[in-house]
């Protein structure tokens, strides 16, 4: 017999701080040599988790050859029940589609319960509710039957979707979930046992017996003759006191060893009835004695000051601990990349433990600079992925019209065009972003695309795969989920196959494209149950759902150093332990919000109070703490704000702190100091290395290469800031378009000019035009044409009809002064004697009975003020003096007799041009001088010459380099050649 008979249940554990697969098969075959060779093949291992499994069996594989025991999971149990005894578990996506359609029925009669957009987290929420029911063994009667007398209003809501449940039961009599077949499996096994126990071992080891059907079978096991339960993580240290203190669940499911207390509780044994598994020490005893009065429960953190004084070696304890406390996130994940690339260097085994993910992607980055890739056993987010990335694009196109942001995200995705032809495809798409930024439409369609290729050799059939495969999938009406399933699919195998090949390119190719196949040939299978839904609500589940998946790709990992989550470091050991992101918030992880129930009414009920996962971290955290070598790591600050210390570190720093005498504090200061020099090499290796100070540039071109045509409006540039006029006509430089087109000030100037324009065209046509009411029609149907977003026409007509009754007014003054004659007339002067040529465009010239001009300027923004008129903003006062010097060809030479600024903001306003103060010659003439300084080649074009504002942004501020220098530093010319 492997265990020597006894009257009591058999409790094993190991301590923390060994390797317990390591430990779990040398008990195994310590307790083997007298035994026949099949003995221990008779013998049943039952783990926890499929990674423990592979672990274990791993070891067995180094040797000695022998027989194994037979290995299997919690997980295996209803596979062993009678067939046909237990009907087969629902999908559980098939029973998440079905409580989202009775959720979805619920909002709909009471949209006061919860806003829409939580759909399918309350389905989420509920399933996990009914999965927690069920393994703890609790019936909807249970929870009906609460003391709620405190809680009226909140029951009330709560009970309609708990409701749900009762529902979901009825329409499934008979069939089980996951959970409640996995819970009946073990009863049926425990019932069988009752009669006819196994006589061969039964081992059941490293679960803490956190959910209720487990802790149901690891007591069962623990009775059997040749049973044993095998606990990770025990605290052998802690005195009877404190255990026989953790009696109340309240204030004690947050303690490491809570589980382990209600384990022995029901199986009526003292932790001294608790038997160490085999001989192995911990890494450091000293430690694991330190850490284990640090997370005393809060009731009794009194015994700091009676059991303090008696620990010893607090130095031994704290000699290979060291403390980061970084100022950033970033400082944090650099530091322990450098931790981790010296590892590497040794030949150390090291392993980052992290719940915190933003924090292990920060590390891998890092790690890349040295081409070290870690073996991530957490992967990577489905959704993340480039398939899942793809999917949720194409999923995007159902929910809104096409825009030209959305098109080339999924036009330059690597799996886009992947069957033929990428090459000419990525080469097209460049040419099509180009025109898209140039011409627009805001909203692709094919007819723009068609009209692209008109004048352009394309592949073959690439612009009719463009209209096929992006043009009119916005879809308004609710449609069957079977059908939202197979448009996504032939849509993406569509898209990613091309314009030259059939089939699907590369979508489902690789473990990310399988992992993303899986996951839609699942859900094509249980779309039947997905009633109908929305584009929107069909992009949400799909979102959801692969937000759920993981991929992993070991292809090439660096064997020896790791990413784990706290779940593999629990069957996992290395000569280096990290424990990364040690913030309130992330390791704890909050606790989840319960819509359903509160702590006391989950206490009652007989379910898992939320301190649960509290509990089960801080066991997670005093085992990976027992490493032979360990770091602590935390950011003294997120992105956001101060970050919180964790519970666990915060009461380890307050204990040694609370020792001085002992030498406690010394050795904290010592973690820090180690810690101190590993963020002072981070800082040095971010810190840039020095650079001289930039100038502030004004460059002199040849003569030769100066520009000899500008446009009026570059006039206010030329003065203000003369290197954006250097960089757009001597290096010929243009800022990009932008991509993603908004009804912005530019659009809207053009639109107005051509809403007035045409108006006032048709009031010379028929004067009985000249009204309000007319112009606001006009100003509907050109905002119709040439404005494709709602709010902004909305917008922009509020606008006009706020300032169309004074126009009119004014029109009718300024008809009765002079006639309209010329609209956006394009006009250009030579200055002489200079090669130099300005060019403008009118916006509206009248003209009198005597023959005099009459200027207009229409400005959507504030005009200039008269001040500014004489400053910089010179263009209506250099109109006025191309009118006079003949640069209009159509009308001629000309007197002005006034020029006037007409601003159709918010409200009217009227600006006049100061044509007393500032002559069309005189204004000619300092024209003709400051074009001519810039004729002499010791004129440069200094950057940022005299701007009216700091705030103020240029387009080539960034090619001078500005921000490296100051408006308080003198430019530096320099002769260019």
């Amino acid at each position: 017999m492997m265990f020597e008979p006894s009257p009591k249940p058999r409790l094993f554990a190991l301590p923390c701080g060994v390797d317990f697969p390591k430990a779990l098969v040398q008990g195994l075959i310590s307790r083997s040599p007298g035994l026949p060779p099949e003995a221990l093949a008779r013998a049943e291992l039952i783990v926890n988790t499929a990674r423990m499994a592979r672990r274990v069996r791993s070891l067995f594989d180094q040797g000695p050859a022998m027989l194994l025991p037979r290995l299997s999971l919690l997980t295996d149990l209803a596979e062993r029940a009678a067939p046909g005894s237990l009907p087969p578990a629902l999908p559980p996506l098939r029973r998440r589609l079905e409580l989202a359609q009775l959720i979805a029925r619920l909002l709909e009669a009471q949209p006061d319960l919860a806003a829409r957009a939580s759909l399918y987290d309350l389905s989420d929420s509920l399933a996990g509710l009914i999965d927690e029911m069920q393994s703890e063994g609790v019936t909807p009667e249970d929870i009906r039957n609460l003391d709620v007398s405190d809680m009226s209003g909140h029951w009330a809501r709560a009970q309609a979707f708990i409701g749900i449940a009762d529902q979901f039961t009825a329409l499934h009599e008979g069939a089980l979930d996951s959970q409640a077949r996995q819970r009946q499996a073990v009863l049926s096994l425990i019932e069988h046992w009752e009669t006819s126990p196994p006589q061969h071992p039964v081992i059941l080891a490293g679960s803490t017996g956190s959910r209720g059907t487990t802790l149901m079978l690891m007591e069962a096991i623990a009775r059997l003759p040749q049973g044993a339960v095998v606990l990770p993580g025990f605290d052998f240290d802690q005195p009877a006191s404190v255990w026989s203190g953790l009696d109340d669940p309240m204030i004690s499911e947050d303690h490491p060893q809570y589980r382990f207390y209600r384990l022995m509780r029901d199986l009526d044994l003292a932790p001294q009835d608790v038997r160490p598994w085999t001989g192995c020490a911990p890494a450091s005893p000293a430690r694991n004695r330190l850490v284990s009065l640090a997370l005393r429960p809060a009731p009794v953190t009194d015994a700091w000051m009676s059991e303090g004084p008696q620990l010893e070696g607090l130095d031994r304890a704290t000699r290979e601990v060291t403390l980061i406390e970084a100022a950033g996130p970033r400082a944090e994940a650099l530091a322990i990349a450098l931790r981790l690339r010296q590892a590497a260097e040794d030949g150390q085994t090291a392993a980052l433990i992290t719940p915190d993910r933003m924090l292990t992607r920060q590390v891998a980055a890092a790690l890349d600079r040295w081409n070290i890739l870690p073996d991530d056993s957490a992967g990577q987010p489905l959704q993340l992925s480039p398939p899942g990335r793809f999917l949720r694009h194409v999923a995007g196109l159902f929910t809104r019209p096409l825009t030209c942001d959305s098109l080339l995200t999924l036009l330059k995705h690597p799996l886009s065009h992947d069957g033929a032809g990428r090459g000419g495809h990525l080469r097209q798409t460049r040419e099509l972003e180009l025109s898209l930024r140039r011409n627009g439409p805001p909203f692709p369609d094919a007819a723009a695309f068609a009209a692209f290729g008109e004048s352009r050799e394309l592949t073959p059939g690439w612009t009719c795969w463009l209209s096929h495969c992006f043009d009119g999938q916005k879809t308004e009406c609710a449609l069957p989920l079977t059908e939202w399933v197979a448009r996504l699919r032939e849509l993406a195998e569509a898209i990613a196959a091309g314009s030259q090949a059939t089939g699907t390119g590369t979508l489902w190719d690789k473990k990310a494209g399988q992992s993303a196949l899986a996951l839609i040939e699942e859900l094509e299978a249980q779309a039947p149950h997905g009633g109908e839904m929305s584009a929107r609500d069909f992009a949400d589940l799909l979102g959801a759902l692969l937000s759920q998946g993981e991929v992993r790709d070991r292809d090439a990992p660096y064997g020896s150093i790791m990413i784990w989550g706290t779940l593999e470091a629990r069957v996992q050991g290395a000569d280096l332990v990290i424990l990364g992101g040690l913030n309130e918030g992330s390791w704890p992880e909050a606790a989840s919000p319960d819509p359903w129930l509160n702590r006391q009414l989950r206490n009652q009920a007989g379910l898992l109070l939320p301190e649960r996962r509290i509990g089960l971290s801080a066991h997670d955290f005093q085992q990976a703490v027992a490493a032979p070598e360990v770091w602590l790591t935390r950011a003294i600050r997120s992105e956001e704000a101060d970050t919180v210390p964790s519970r666990w570190l915060n009461r380890l720093t307050n204990l040694l702190k609370g020792l001085p005498d002992q030498g406690g504090l010394d050795a904290w200061q010592r973690m820090k100091a180690r810690g101190n020099e590993w963020l002072g090499w981070a800082a040095a290796l971010e810190e840039p290395a020095p650079l001289p100070p930039a100038p502030r540039p004004s460059p002199r071109p040849p003569v030769a290469a100066r520009p000899r045509r500008l446009t009026i409006t570059e006039i206010p540039r030329l003065i203000r800031d003369p290197y954006a006029i250097y960089a757009k006509h001597v290096l010929r430089l243009k800022p990009l378009n932008p991509l993603v087109q908004e009804p912005d000030a530019l659009l809207r100037g053009i639109v107005v000019h051509e809403v007035f324009e045409h108006f006032i065209k048709d009031t010379l046509a028929d004067p009985a035009l000249l009204d309000a009411g007319t112009l606001v029609e006009k100003s509907r149907a050109l905002l119709e044409e040439h404005v494709p977003w709602p709010v902004a026409r909305i917008l922009w007509l509020s606008r006009i009809r706020r300032i169309a009754g004074d126009f009119v007014q004014g029109e009718q003054e300024r008809q009765a002064r002079a006639r309209p004659v010329a609209f956006e007339a394009k006009g250009s002067a030579r200055l002489d004697p200079l090669d130099f040529t300005i060019a403008c465009r009118a916006d509206r010239i009248d003209m009198d009975d005597r023959g005099f001009l009459h200027l207009y300027d229409y400005k959507t923004g504030a005009p200039p003020s008269e001040k500014q008129q004489q400053k910089f903003e010179k263009q209506l006062l250099i109109e006025a003096a191309m009118a006079e010097e003949g640069a209009f060809a159509e009308i001629g030479p000309a007197e002005v007799a006034r020029a006037l600024f007409i601003g159709l903001g918010s409200s009217l306003k009227e600006v006049r041009a100061p044509l007393e103060e500032h002559p069309p010659a005189k204004v000619w003439d300092e024209l003709r001088t400051l074009i001519g300084a810039y004729f002499e080649p010791d004129q440069g074009y200094t950057s940022r010459r005299m701007v009216h504002k700091d705030d103020f942004a240029g387009d080539y501020d960034h090619l001078a380099r500005y921000g490296e220098w100051d408006r308080s530093k003198d430019a530096e010319p320099e002769t260019l050649t």
